[in-house]
């Protein structure tokens, strides 16, 4: 099971530093938007593998808080840009 846990953080950690990276160089909001909402889901699993790793289940409400905050920020944010392009 170790094995597996290393593969998927190693994974988890390509998938964060590329969405770092259209983060940084994202051509327009949208696209860091986007990229913002993709780093906030990694860190949820990131969140959940430790969690199921080490069978502990305290980190579980973070987990939520985190889930809906990422949720409730793509909202905004989609509001937002059909609010800018309908005007």
């Amino acid at each position: 099971m170790t094995a597996v846990v290393g593969v998927c953080a190693g994974l988890l950690g390509l998938a964060g530093l590329l969405a770092m990276i259209r983060l940084i160089t994202g051509p327009s909001r949208l696209d860091r938007a986007l990229a913002l909402d993709v780093l906030i889901a990694v860190t949820v699993v990131g969140i959940g593998l430790e969690a199921a790793y080490h069978r502990y289940t305290a980190t579980l409400p973070i987990l939520l808080v985190v889930s809906i905050v990422g949720f409730v920020g793509s909202v905004s944010v989609a509001r937002f840009a059909v609010r800018r392009n309908s005007e």
